[in-house]
Formats: structure tokens, sequence, C-alpha cells
């Protein structure tokens, strides 16, 4: 066995991973290099998404460039069990999901670890840009590219061993750092999709698992928040919070969609201001430090890319959490992740479950 320390690396084939893995080969670590195969495509998916053949074989093409060796990680039945199903059961519930978040709790860091425990590697590296400093996860240094937003749900013993190179440098510097170095896929388009969804029609993956006529594609009336009937939706699947396309016009002013209601199939609308809320309830809290005390002051973070918002946890109940702020927070939606932070220190985080303050009395919690 090398004296090298050991690095597991979390390979898509994307450019940042790739550099990753250059960078921490470079340094001197005993690099090995491990792609998931999380999904299956069809051959109607034209681009090449980031657990696709075309990909997987991108990140063996760089191992080899690197002379390290490569794995595939067939994680299909987990990916479904544990991303997938779930995806459609939130949009049936009314809620927005975030896999994203989903995959990097219950299946990438899991399932990375186990293998990187096989092979007797002390650590585990991605291409995320976030930081770990002095053992405590950080948001990256670009922070239009700060990915801290979906990691809140790992294990608070994984941190530690997490190497996450590209996380102190900006997107521009990771792609310059791969043409430096010769890599393939330095100038490879970045996915902005759902890798499930590589054309961005989340419905299709609902119809495919329950069926066309399942009540979250069924047609549906659109309310207004007195409960007049306004209009007909395609299915209430397609709406989230905060959503103006597909939302009836001829008002005084811009309408929203405000909140979901399954048990009705309705979508609620109504103006800006019925978007605000004063305060969030959370569930499925994970804490990545020892958990703050009622009356801490945080800042939270309700939507990716979405400014920070201070506030106060007003609620520690369980694996529930419930914060006032300071400021009213628009488009506060059920399903997405509330991510609680100290500066740039990620505390923890959780699902949001509903807005509360202004948004209480309405029908934001899916029932």
């Amino acid at each position: 066995m090398s004296s090298r320390p050991r690095v597991l690396v979390a390979m898509s084939g994307g450019v940042d991973s790739s550099v990753a893995a250059a960078l921490l080969h470079a340094q001197g670590y005993d690099v090995v290099g491990a792609t998931m195969k999380l999904f299956c495509y069809g051959d109607e998916v034209p681009d090449k998404p980031c657990c696709s053949l075309d990909s997987i074989n991108d990140a063996r093409r760089i191992c080899e460039s690197l002379g390290v060796p490569h794995y595939v990680l067939n994680l299909e039945s987990a990916f479904g069990h544990d991303v997938v199903d779930n995806f459609v059961q939130e949009y049936s519930a009314g809620r927005t999901p975030i896999p994203c978040v989903r995959c990097n709790t219950f299946t990438k860091f899991r399932d990375l670890l186990r293998k990187a425990d096989a092979i007797d590697a002390p650590y585990i590296a991605t291409g995320h840009y976030a930081r770990v400093l002095d053992g405590a996860l950080h948001r990256g240094v670009d922070g239009s590219k700060d990915q801290t937003y979906f990691l809140w749900g790992i294990d608070r013993e994984v941190v530690p061993r997490m190497l996450l190179p590209v996380g102190h440098q900006t997107k521009a510097e990771t792609r310059e750092v791969a043409r430096s170095l010769g890599l393939i896929v330095a100038d490879k388009v970045e996915s902005q999709d759902i890798c499930f969804v590589p054309d961005g029609d989340h419905t299709k993956i609902i119809r495919q698992r329950l069926g066309a006529d399942a009540p979250a594609l069924s047609r549906g009336p659109i309310l207004l928040e007195d409960g007049r009937v306004v209009g007909e939706h395609e299915g209430y699947a397609r709406y989230t919070i905060g959503q103006r396309r597909g939302v009836p016009g001829g008002f005084a002013e811009p309408m929203f969609v405000v909140a979901i209601r399954p048990e009705a199939r309705a979508v609620v609308i109504g103006p800006r201001e019925a978007l605000l809320g004063r305060g969030v309830v959370a569930r499925e809290v994970n804490w990545l430090v020892d958990a703050p005390a009622v009356g801490s002051r945080v800042q939270v973070q309700v939507r990716h890319r979405a400014p920070p918002a201070a506030g106060e946890i007003i609620r520690l109940d369980g694996d529930e959490i419930e914060l006032a702020l300071d400021d009213p927070v628009a488009a506060i939606t059920p399903g997405q992740s509330l991510v609680l932070y100290d500066g740039s220190r990620v505390l923890g985080g959780g699902f949001i479950e509903r807005a509360a303050g202004a948004r209480g009395p309405l029908p934001v919690l899916a029932a």
C-alpha cells in the first residue's frame, strides 16, 4: 500500500470533479476515482447528463491521464428508492422537492464512504464548491457557485474526512486549471438540470411512475385566496410557490402561486405580498455542529443562491425547527432546503415544512 494518503474522488465526468482529482494528485495524494451510475437514460436524451455513459467514459479518461485507478459504482437501485421515488412523492404531496440534497444525504456520500473504507482511504473528495475549515463545513469562495445549500444533510462525522479542492477557487479559475493541465473536459458544458430530468420536464418522471391520470397531473381549479375560482390548471405538480408562468392574467397586479392544495387538486394564487413569510418551520433537521439553543441568532437560506436572511431560533422539537425572521422572505417553499449559517460556517438544515408569520393562515402545508 502507498505511503501517500489515499483519497477516493467522486468523479462525474465534469470539469469540477476532474480538477479536484488532478489537484489532489498534484499535491501528492494517492488518488482513486469513482463514478456513480445513478440513473439509466433512454436513447432519446440528446445531451450528456452527469451520470450518462459518456460522462462515465470522460471520468475514466481523466483517471487514465492521471495514471490513477477508476471504479464505477452502480447505485441505481438506491438512487431510485432514496431520490426518484421521494421526488415523485413530494410533488404528489404538493411540495417542490430538492433531489440533490436527498442524493447527497442518502446515496452519494454514504456509498462513497463505504467504498473509501473498503479501499482503506481515509479521505473522500468531490468537486463541490464548499470548504472544510478546522473540521467544519463552510461556504465556497465563489459565492455564485456555493453548493453548501445542498450539503447540509450529510453525516457530521463525514465532514472531517472531506477534501474539497475547488471550493477555494472560482469556477473561472477551475476552468483555467483544467486548460493548463490539458484536461479533456476543460470546456465541457455544465448541466443546469436535475440529472434524471435532463430535458427539464419533471412531469415525465411522475407520469412514468404514477400514470398519466395521477392526481398531481390532473386538471384542477386555480383559486384566489378567498376561494373564488379564476381558472383551471393541467396538474398541480407543474406549479411551485412563487411561480407566475401558467397563472391567469387580467388582475390589477401580478399574481403568483402562493399555495398548493393537493387534497383539492387546487392551486392558490395571490399578490406578491401573499408570498411573504416572517417565519419558517423545517423538518428532518440535521446538525453539522452542536445544535444551537433556542434564542440563537442565525442566518438562513431558503433557496439556492438566495441572499441569507437573519433570524432567531424560536422552537426546537425533535427533528423540527422553527425560526422567526427579522424581515419578510418571499416564496418560502415546502420541500426545499432551509440551511442555517453562522457567517460562512454551515450549522445544519432541514426540509421546509411551511412558512409561518404573515403566511401562517394560508394552506401552505401539504396535507
